[in-house]
């Protein structure tokens, strides 16, 4: 189970990197339009994973074999679908949205996120879940919304089915990443950025804003490389080895740490809810780390490409020359094998139950 902590560390620190955008972005852009911020975010994810791409493939040995197979034809329209609705209708749903939503009703209502994630990937794509999968997401989500009541403030307006429109495109999102998660994280987040942050940023001039100063934008593309850019690509590595579900629970503590860092950056006592928040998620995360789920399981023929070792699931020959080197990328075969261990719904095992 060490490479699930592994997994279940690397979902919870997208989570802190996610959660970090939103108080750096205030302290830093809070005079920006949002759809210009959201565009600086996506361009900045974007042109800098770009950038770490090719330092990458300059760095590797012009001898040595490709880390990452390149994307299959037949998995672009999962790719395209998670860019439409996750870098696309996503954000300007959200805009549309906070034009007549109360901040704090927005905040509640974008908890749906990690709910529709987990519905969708238990009830469309048949992911598995047992009760404490369940009452830990519930735990973290109650934390969520704890975190974000703000009192008699709070209450629907016109504009709120935007906002919930905005979480179900993020869900949609997540669960179709999850069908391409096998391939380079890093240009699966990129592609997104490149493709999400023009569209925004053509919005908002069509929207009649004006480009801002250089520092703004040197600084709001490096919170979106970070927040958005370097969390995404942990994001996709977790879906690879958690499932969608889990992943977007862990990923639901992200309000938390932005809390956390907001507090630091403007010093003040906790509220009372701050702290039972924490405790609710911290409840939640307990509940999902402590999950052992085994039985006897089938793994079905299967085909396909991603980086990998020779473990259990991987007892194959090669049709080339291999000198040892592990991880290692190639296309390969995976025969029926029926055994019993503890897992996840990784992308090995997304078996019916």
């Amino acid at each position: 189970m060490k490479s699930h902590l592994h997994a279940i560390v690397t979902a919870l620190a997208a989570a802190a990197l996610f959660g970090a955008a939103t108080p750096f972005a205030k302290a830093l852009l809070g005079t920006l339009p949002p759809f210009m911020v959201a565009g600086l975010f996506y361009l900045g994810s974007g042109a800098g994973l770009a950038v770490a791409i090719l330092v990458r493939r300059l760095r590797r040995r012009a001898d040595a074999p490709p880390e990452h197979a390149p994307l299959r034809l037949a998995e672009v329209p999962w790719l395209a679908g998670a860019i439409v609705a996750g870098g696309v209708a996503g954000p300007a749903l959200l805009m549309l949205g906070l034009v007549t939503t109360p901040a704090a009703t927005s905040a509640l209502l974008l908890n749906l996120e990690g709910v529709l994630t987990a519905l969708i990937a238990w009830v469309c794509f048949r992911e598995n879940f047992d009760t404490q999968i369940a009452l830990g997401m519930a735990a973290i989500v109650a934390g969520g919304v704890l975190l974000s009541w703000s009192g008699p403030h709070a209450g629907l307006a016109p504009g709120a089915l935007f906002v919930v429109g905005a979480c179900l495109c993020w869900a949609i999102d997540n669960n179709l990443t999850r069908k391409v998660s096998a391939n380079d994280a890093m240009t699966i987040a990129c592609l997104k950025g490149l493709a999400a942050g023009p569209f925004n940023l053509l919005v908002a001039f069509w929207l009649g804003a004006h480009w801002p100063d250089g520092m703004r934008v040197a600084a709001a593309m490096v919170v979106g490389f970070a927040g958005y850019g370097v969390s995404l690509v942990l994001f996709v590595v977790a879906l690879r080895n958690l499932g969608t579900a889990r992943t977007g629970a862990y990923f639901s503590v992200a309000p938390l740490f932005g809390v956390a860092i907001s507090l630091m950056l403007w010093p003040q006592r906790p509220a009372i809810t701050f702290w039972a928040a924490l405790a609710l998620m911290a409840l939640g995360v307990w509940l999902h780390v402590r999950e052992r789920h085994e039985h006897e399981h089938t793994h079905e023929p299967l085909d396909h490409t991603h980086r990998h070792r020779h473990d259990a699931h991987h007892r194959h020959e090669h049709d080339f020359d291999w000198d040892g080197t592990e991880p290692h990328t190639h296309a390969h075969h995976h025969v029926p094998l029926t055994h019993t261990h503890a897992h996840f719904p990784d992308v090995h095992h997304r078996h019916s139950h």
